[in-house]
């Protein structure tokens, strides 16, 4: 048996508000949610008091340090491609390897540089200065800060897969299945309309940065609308939305796919959410720590 976070802060004498922050760091164990709502095994254990202060203020601390990276805006464009170039590169390489691309950091430098690797894949290397190119392009769209909207979403796929000129940018038209997953997606004729869904769920929703975008991106994937390039896409789609809302991007390393895989399967499994968005918050927070070393020196 279940109860609800007005149960649990009632019977633990806290506020419901905390409670739902308790589960979305993951620091109730066996919590998990269903749609907006979280339910709670009727036998958890109230989390310590040192615990409830050392976590609890994750999403805070990233709304402080958000608001003193605002005290720097407007950034120059030095300042903004100092913080921008480097990133671009290990964004690309680590974004590019959780989906099987074979070339190295340094490689991934090299060829953004206009250099050939010898014995890799041309796919790689296209794959390479596709994400490039739609990294770039994100950031026009967070200067022009133009709507989420299919159309966006299937420019960005268009540059993502531009090796494959008759997949890029069209939703696939048959069923696909991801070996080992948790959750196979839906079918081709409810693509569009669960992007559009997606879409205005999306809109309407006032939770926290990490966990609306953690939800969103999950939500994603897992319709899964094009053949190829899911994951890169997706991943691009929660940058340009970070950026947009004034945040810094952030990159999901390669070392942590895993972490990000198990994210995924938790959601499909107990629908719980936590993984992933405590995954986008503490990559947040490290973000957000690095902009505002490079702005102090």
């Amino acid at each position: 048996m279940a109860m609800n976070a007005k149960q649990a802060a009632k019977m633990w004498n806290i506020s419901d508000r905390r409670v739902r922050t308790l589960c979305l760091n993951g620091q109730i164990d066996g919590a998990y949610q269903v749609g907006k709502i979280w339910y709670i095994p009727d036998d958890a254990q109230k989390p310590k008091d040192g615990r409830i202060k050392s976590k609890e203020s994750l999403v805070e601390l990233i709304e402080k340090k958000k608001a003193e990276l605002d005290s720097y805006r407007p950034l120059t464009e030095g300042e903004l491609q100092r913080l921008l170039d480097d990133f671009m590169i290990e964004y690309t390489y680590n974004s590019n390897a959780i989906e099987g691309n074979t070339l190295t950091l340094r490689e991934t430098d090299m060829v953004l540089r206009g250099l050939t690797i010898d014995q890799k894949p041309l796919k790689d290397h296209m794959e390479a200065v596709g994400h490039k190119e739609a990294f770039y392009f994100i950031l026009d769209l967070v200067k022009e800060k133009s709507e989420l909207t299919e159309f966006t979403i299937k420019q960005i796929h268009s540059l993502v897969l531009s090796d494959k000129p008759r997949d890029k940018g069209t939703y696939r038209r048959v069923p696909v299945r991801i070996l080992g997953a948790q959750h196979q997606p839906v079918q081709p004729y409810l693509i569009e309309p669960k992007i559009n869904d997606l879409l205005l769920d999306y809109k309407n929703d006032n939770r926290n940065i990490a966990e609306k975008l953690a939800n969103f991106h999950i939500e994603f994937e897992s319709i899964h609308p094009f053949i190829d390039g899911n994951g890169r896409t997706g991943r691009l789609l929660v940058n340009l939305e970070l950026m947009k809302a004034g945040y810094p991007p952030i990159d999901i390393k390669f070392t942590d796919r895993k972490k990000y895989y198990d994210a995924f399967d938790a959601y499909h499994v107990k629908k719980d959410l936590s993984q992933m968005t405590k995954l986008f918050a503490e990559y947040l927070n490290a973000r957000l720590d690095e902009y505002l070393r490079i702005l102090k020196v």
